[in-house]
């Protein structure tokens, strides 16, 4: 029968090792910024900083979206039903906040879903709002049950997020079945806009397949899978001007790719994303999810693949592209592409894409090395030819300069060096989460929690920009918290055996093998229809019948 992953949205229990490559930790040999404290007082300190995130949110912008953490009020950004509680209940799981996780679901089993004064982003709602429900769906029924978090407890998060889905799938019909993503939820329509982009489409099918698995109704999958298929079959020719590199934007009345700009940048980057990780979830319904991997990964690193003329040796980064035509230019956002790399790597049990992973790696730190924040900036470039004239000397001993020197409390290279860890077992990639968190910890805090800076080549940080972002919560912490945990009961696999895997926001998707059935393990969920007042939806929703009860498929 099919290998179906259980998506939870993180990754793996096996923890085997092997020897890292001479790649792993190359690139340029920064000083760590700290005492090499040992590695519990880092997952501690990492466990501080998200204490502080959550108490200033709670305190100030509850049941806000998120808060401002300079001016200490909060902001609606993601429709105000409470982005960060959501965003945030995988994270206190696993860092076992039970205190958190009770707020959290009081929170989430009052949200109505059905309304809201602002437009609706189907795919930031996908990402943050229905996987980190069903995130904490499968957390909290599955290896974190020992919090005592009772079925009657994580039930509502998954009949909510059923009502949220159902409440989005107007974006579904088109005439292609390619979704909108502006949508008023309240109107149930959207904007007459022709166009939707590559990772608004593309970064849907582990969530909703997901929640299609968990309820055994296959409408949510489809949903998505319709709109998919265009970018598994992509047309034009001219829209896919490197193989399995696509364009841009894409029609939704004619499912056609229109232009010839792409790369792993923001606006294409967790379509690539979840290309593999749709395979990891299922390896049988999504294998020909691999294929457009496999195609893209090769050819990015036939064609995209980029080394600075100056600055450290051996710098890897991976090029923008319009057509066929180089743009030698990247972005924090792009720094998840090692980590992406480093999973297929272990998945597929090919050394040559885990060690390309780890020189990307190490290439995004050089970057956060090189600044006098030791941060990052949002977008950079190397391209001798456009060197701006005041960065000349930077270009020269760092092989990059910048475009964008602020820091938006991103994930992406953290995320990666998550990867590089999980996979080699390395304590130098701890070091490099260590620094990176000292730098984030020094530069962004304020007394209330963190905030985006302006400048990264400043080293005060420049000014506080006053938004602390959801996912810094979501992923920023976690991963760093991970990178510290080795005993935590899930997480990505050395050995390729996965049994966990991250959505693009760091939630997790538990991997349930349909082979269980065969075993007599089945696990069937039915929905039980309650008459009455709307509170009573929360009450006892779903009935489980256990594995005792079942019979054995065949």
């Amino acid at each position: 029968m099919a290998s179906l992953s259980k998506i939870l949205l993180l990754s793996t229990f096996s923890c085997a090792t092997f020897i890292p490559s001479s790649q792993a930790v190359s690139g340029r040999a920064a000083e760590v910024r700290d005492d090499p404290a040992p590695v519990s007082d880092r997952a501690a300190a990492v466990k501080e900083a998200f204490e502080h995130a959550w108490n200033g949110y709670y305190t100030y912008a509850f049941p806000d979206d998120e808060l401002r953490s300079v001016s200490n009020v909060g902001i609606n950004t993601r429709n105000g039903w409470g982005a960060t509680a959501v965003d945030a209940l995988s994270t206190a799981i696993v860092m076992e906040e039970t205190d958190i996780v009770q707020e959290i679901l009081n929170h989430i089993y009052q949200i109505d879903y059905t309304q809201t004064d602002t437009t609706c982003s189907l795919f930031e709602t996908t990402i943050r709002y229905i996987g980190g429900m069903l995130s904490g769906y499968d957390l909290l029924t599955g290896p974190y049950s020992y919090l005592g978090f009772n079925q009657s407890d994580a039930f509502p998060l998954l009949n909510q997020s059923m009502v949220l889905a159902d409440t989005l799938s107007f974006a579904f019909n088109t005439p292609t079945g390619i979704p909108y993503n502006n949508l008023n939820i309240t109107a149930q329509t959207s904007p007459d806009d022709p166009v939707n982009g590559l990772a608004t489409i593309g970064t849907l099918i582990l969530e909703w397949q997901r929640l299609s698995d968990l309820t055994g109704d296959p409408k949510y999958g489809d949903y998505v899978a319709k709109g998919e298929s265009y970018l598994l079959n992509p047309s034009p020719p001219s829209g896919e001007p490197f193989p399995g590199l696509l364009g841009q934007d894409v029609s939704i009345n004619t499912g056609e790719i229109i232009d010839t700009f792409g790369g792993w940048i923001g606006g294409d980057d967790s379509f690539y994303e979840y290309l593999l990780k749709a395979y990891v979830y299922d390896s049988s319904r999504f294998s020909n999810y691999l294929d457009r991997w496999l195609l893209a990964a090769d050819s990015s690193i036939q064609h995209l693949a980029s080394t600075p003329p100056t600055g450290p040796q051996n710098l890897t980064y991976l090029a923008e592209f319009n057509n066929t035509t180089l743009i030698l230019e990247s972005q924090h956002l792009a720094c998840f592409d090692g980590g992406s790399y480093i999973l297929g790597g272990l998945v597929l049990k090919n050394q040559t894409f885990t060690d390309f992973g780890l020189d990307l790696v190490a290439g995004c730190r050089n970057t956060y090395t090189s600044t006098a924040t030791h941060i990052m900036p949002d977008s950079f470039g190397w391209d001798p030819n456009n060197v701006p004239a005041d960065q000349a000397s930077f270009y020269a001993a760092n092989g990059f300069y910048y475009t964008n020197a602020g820091y938006y409390l991103r994930p992406e290279y953290l995320e990666s060096v998550y990867y590089a860890y999980r996979a080699t077992s390395n304590t130098t990639y701890q070091d490099w989460a260590w620094e990176a968190f000292v730098a984030i910890n020094s530069t962004t805090r304020t007394p209330t929690g963190f905030s985006e800076i302006s400048n990264v080549t400043d080293p005060t940080g420049g000014d506080k920009l006053d938004v602390q972002d959801s996912f810094f919560l979501a992923e920023v912490l976690k991963y760093l918290y991970l990178i510290f945990d080795d005993a935590a009961p899930v997480g990505v696999a050395a050995d390729g055996v996965e049994t966990w895997v991250f959505n693009t926001e760091a939630q997790y998707v538990f991997l349930f093998p349909f082979l269980l059935f065969s075993l007599g393990l089945c696990f069937l969920i039915t929905l039980t229809l309650i008459d009455g007042a709307d509170a009573d939806l929360f009450d006892s929703p779903l009935k489980v019948v256990t594995p005792q009860n079942c019979t054995t498929a065949n």
